[in-house]
């Protein structure tokens, strides 16, 4: 939940590689690390019954969609009656993985969010959708932050690969490698699938937080499902308007580390000034679970 820009200013174009739009949250009231508290008493009755629909419409599609891992997760958090305060999934997450969530304003500053996954604070942007925005919205809410992507951070191997992701964000600044990094986090946070003795599995809090996205990523002939290669991913644009056309598929959650403790630097020097991979390209080098029909 990061975007591009100076650590004293609001961030003004949150996804520079994709779209631009305004940003939604009050930066005016915050901690200079982005934090505020989380304002409870400004959820509305219309909010809390929101949350009720998108959690209960999401829940239901997870078996057969969902990894088991996300499902043991997000029953541990237990917030299915109301918006949940974050205080109390803390005392859950601390005991599993030493995690923390904070409440932020939206989107901040790469520098900003790298600091805070390093240091186990996962930020969660505090507010609503509205009602007209149910199926979609450009910029991740409360539902998507929490629904999404706490879950995982209950699991100690995915949580381990959060804080190195984090760690990694000053050398992809360092390089002006931003964009690079970026896409890795698109396409395993966001938008990862994974191989299980059932069938593949999504684990990504893009499509696990979107009840269209959830069917599609995983059972849909249209897009690409390709085996995860950290320099590919790395090299390939991404979709923010519009469904993926390409999913990356990993074969563990152990495969995570792998790709954290990978020394990024060539990638970093190899993709400097390159034109990104298109998103529906598919490669002679790549390893082809599903080539997307696009119809």
């Amino acid at each position: 939940m990061s975007a591009s820009a100076e650590p004293d200013a609001a961030p003004k174009n949150p996804i520079s590689e994709n779209t631009t739009h305004e940003l939604r949250g009050d930066y005016e009231h915050m901690r200079a690390d982005y934090s505020i508290d989380q304002p409870y008493e400004r959820y509305t009755d219309d909010d809390q019954a929101r949350w009720r629909f998108l959690y209960e419409r999401q829940r239901a599609l997870l078996p057969g969609y969902a990894s088991d891992e996300f499902i043991r997760g997000l029953e541990q958090l237990n917030a299915h009656k109301a918006i949940p305060r974050l205080d109390d999934a803390n005392e859950v997450l601390d005991k599993a993985t030493g995690w923390k969530l904070i409440a932020v304003p939206g989107l901040i500053p790469d520098g900003v969010f790298f600091d805070h996954l390093a240091n186990r604070r996962f930020p969660v942007s505090w507010w609503m959708r509205r009602e007209d925005e149910l199926d979609y919205l450009v910029e991740p809410d409360f539902f998507h932050d929490f629904f999404g992507h706490v879950p995982l951070l209950s699991n100690p191997v995915f949580a381990e690969y959060m804080r190195k992701y984090g760690l990694g964000g000053p050398k992809a600044i360092e390089h002006g490698a931003q964009d690079m990094l970026a896409r890795l986090y698109w396409y395993i946070v966001e938008f990862g699938l994974i191989k299980t003795p059932e069938g593949l599995r999504a684990f990504g809090a893009g499509m696990l937080s979107s009840k269209d996205e959830t069917i599609y990523s995983v059972t849909d002939a249209k897009p690409n499902r390709i085996a995860f290669d950290l320099e590919r991913v790395l090299s390939t644009a991404y979709m923010v308007d519009d469904f993926q056309k390409t999913y990356f598929v990993i074969d563990s959650f152990d495969q995570l580390f792998e790709i954290s403790d990978s020394d990024f630097t060539p990638f970093y020097e190899r993709g400097a000034g390159k034109k990104p991979i298109d998103p529906e390209t598919v490669l002679d080098t790549d390893t082809v679970i599903n080539r997307g029909s696009f119809t």
